[in-house]
């Protein structure tokens, strides 16, 4: 039930953290792994990883802000192997702390832009040729930023909270056809994009003790549940938002 054998996966920022993670787990699952993000050397790095292990990988540099980096992203995918069985979008942005009163409007659509838009274009690339082939599963990384208010990463939350609005719609739109759409919530996790979150000690204690497993999480901690949303394990889950947070958010 989770073997991934024969299947085509993109994973939009899969260079590090999260998308990086989620990218091996998927090739050690038997997949051919598309390993995209805007940095053409790390892809390659990555990729070339990956093949290392004697799995089947390959580089496609993106900036999934620019449509025609999203076009060129999945016409290529589709002319090395032939189609598109899962779509993972990781790739997400977040430029500004603090009150939303004082980002701006520049901040705001750069967020909801790399975020929102980029998601909503590359599915509505990618699903109809999942549909072709009969099916498939996308995969949104959201975040528990996305659950509740946040007087820090507020514009980012409400990016977030789109994106599983976004997931429920296309489970909707695009099940007649055998395609599962759901998202990933991660509560902390230690990656680049959280670093200043857990290498303050005094915030990695408060984030630990409001965590009932008492820990952050590794990116390898959310690759497990991509998997199983990736694969026939998950078969009649679509259109949820799969909380992963060591259960932050219930205590």
């Amino acid at each position: 039930m989770f073997d991934l054998s024969g299947k085509v996966a993109i994973v939009t920022g899969s260079t590090k953290g999260i998308g990086k993670a989620i990218a091996k787990a998927f090739a050690r699952a038997g997949a051919k792994v598309v390993i995209s993000s805007r940095k053409a050397d790390m892809c390659d790095d990555v990729a070339a990883e990956i093949r290392a292990e004697g799995h089947e990988a390959m580089a496609i540099p993106c900036h999934v802000g620019r449509r025609h980096d999203l076009e060129t992203l999945v016409s290529k995918t589709v002319k090395a192997w032939g189609g598109v069985d899962i779509l993972v979008c990781n790739a997400a942005t977040n430029p500004v702390y603090g009150p939303m009163v004082d980002a701006g409007d520049d901040a705001f659509s750069k967020i909801m832009e790399t975020n929102v838009l980029s998601v909503y274009q590359l599915c509505n690339m990618v699903c109809p040729l999942m549909a072709e082939r009969g099916g498939g599963s996308v995969i949104v990384i959201s975040s528990i930023a996305g659950l509740r208010g946040n007087t820090v990463i507020g514009i980012y939350g409400v990016s977030k909270a789109a994106e599983a609005g976004l997931v429920r719609n296309l489970a909707v739109e695009w099940g007649p056809k055998g395609i599962r759409a759901n998202a990933i919530s991660p509560g902390l996790i230690k990656t680049d994009f959280a670093r200043a979150l857990w290498e303050d000690p005094v915030r990695l204690e408060r984030a630990e003790n409001q965590t009932p497993l008492r820990r952050i999480g590794e990116p390898e901690d959310i690759a497990g549940v991509a998997l199983f949303l990736a694969c026939d394990a998950s078969a009649y889950v679509t259109g949820h938002n799969l909380v992963a947070d060591g259960g932050e958010t219930i205590s």
